[in-house]
C-alpha cells in the first residue's frame, strides 16, 4: 500500500487538477479556433534574447548572457514591417520577481497584432474573443467569478483613467503622480478593486508616461492609446494603438532607461533590429498583451493563477 509522503501529496494534487487542465485545453482550442477563422497567421518567435524590451517595471529574467522574454511584442512588430498584416502568438513569459496570487515568474501570454489598426479594433477583437471563450471554457457568456457574476455578453464598461481616479481614487492621474505612493500604487489599490464588477471594463487613455510603446491619442498629447481589461477587478489584458514612428521610440527608450538606472534596475540594450524596423517602415498597428492564465483563472472561478497551472514554480 502506498504510502503518504511528498511524492503522492503531489500526484493527488496534480489529479485535482483535471478540471482545470481540460478547461486549459478548450480555452486554447477556442483562441485558436477564433484567429485562424479571422485569418490571423499564429508564428512562434524567440524565448531567449540578447535584448529584452525596455520597460520601467518589468525586469527580464537572466538566461546565460542573454535574458528569458518578457513579451513576444518586438519580434512581431518586426514581422509587421516585413508585411504580415494579422499575427497571434501564444506562448511563455518571463518576468523577475513576479510572484503572488496573480503572478508567476513564467505564464502563458496570449498576443496579437493587426496592420493598418487601431486599438478599437483591437477591442472588438477583445469583445468577440472574450465572449467566445467564455461560452467554450463556462458553456455561457454568463459565470461566476469572486462572488458575482460577469456577463460578457452585456454592453462593457468603458471608462477614461481620468474618470477613474477621480470616480475611485478622488483625484487626477497628474496629482497620483505627485503622491508619495504614485501612480502604480494609488491605480493597483484604490481604482482597480472597482473595476469589471458584473461586466467587464475597458480603462483608457493612459498617461503618456505610462505607455512606453503607445501613440498619444488624437488631440490629446499628454494621453496615449493604451487600454487594459478588467473582470472582478482582475487586469487580464494592456492594448496600444502602436507607436510606430523611430525617433520618438528611441527617445522613450532611452528615457526608460535612465529611469530604471535611477531606480537602481538593470539597463538592456537597445533593439537596434527592431528599431531599424521602425526605420524601414513599419503600417499603423493595433496590439494587445493577454494573460492566458488570467482569462481561465476568470472563467474556471479560480482564485490564484497556481489552480490552472499544472506545475507552479513552488512545485517545480
Amino acid at each position: 500500500m502506498p504510502q503518504p509522503g511528498p511524492a503522492n501529496a503531489d500526484l493527488e494534487r496534480l489529479r485535482a487538477l483535471a478540471p482545470a487542465l481540460h478547461g486549459r485545453q478548450r480555452l486554447l482550442q477556442a483562441v485558436r479556433q477564433f484567429f485562424a477563422a479571422r485569418d490571423f497567421l499564429e508564428v512562434e518567435t524567440p524565448i531567449r534574447l540578447p535584448r529584452p524590451a525596455l520597460e520601467e517595471f518589468i525586469d527580464a529574467e537572466p538566461a546565460g548572457d542573454w535574458f528569458l522574454r518578457t513579451s513576444p511584442e518586438l519580434h512581431m512588430k518586426r514581422l509587421l514591417a516585413a508585411g504580415y498584416p494579422r499575427l497571434v502568438q501564444i506562448g511563455p513569459c518571463f518576468r523577475r520577481g513576479e510572484e503572488g496570487r496573480q503572478h508567476h515568474p513564467e505564464f502563458t501570454m496570449l498576443e496579437w497584432y493587426r496592420a493598418n489598426a487601431g486599438c478599437r479594433d483591437i477591442l472588438a477583437d477583445t469583445v468577440a474573443l472574450v465572449r467566445a471563450a467564455a461560452h467554450a471554457v463556462a458553456g455561457a457568456g454568463q459565470w461566476r467569478f469572486r462572488g458575482e457574476t460577469i456577463n460578457a455578453d452585456a454592453p462593457w464598461e468603458e471608462l477614461t483613467v481620468d474618470e477613474a481616479f477621480q470616480r475611485h481614487a478622488g483625484l487626477t492621474p497628474e496629482a497620483a503622480m505627485r503622491e508619495p505612493a504614485g501612480f502604480e500604487q494609488i491605480l493597483v489599490e484604490r481604482v482597480e478593486p472597482h473595476l469589471g464588477r458584473g461586466r467587464p471594463t475597458i480603462l483608457r487613455d493612459y498617461p503618456l508616461p505610462f505607455a512606453a510603446l503607445a501613440r498619444p491619442c488624437p488631440g490629446r498629447p499628454d494621453r496615449a492609446e493604451r487600454w487594459e481589461l478588467y473582470i472582478g477587478g482582475l487586469e487580464l489584458a494592456n492594448a496600444y494603438g502602436e507607436l510606430t514612428d523611430p525617433t520618438e521610440q528611441r527617445r522613450r527608450f532611452l528615457a526608460c532607461a535612465d529611469f530604471r538606472r535611477h531606480e537602481g534596475r538593470p539597463i538592456y540594450p537597445l533593439d537596434e533590429p527592431f528599431l531599424a524596423a521602425l526605420e524601414a517602415g513599419i503600417p499603423p498597428c493595433g496590439g494587445i498583451a493577454l494573460g492566458f492564465d488570467r482569462l481561465l483563472m476568470t472563467l474556471l472561478d479560480r482564485p490564484t493563477i497556481a489552480d490552472v497551472t499544472a506545475f507552479p514554480p513552488a512545485t517545480i
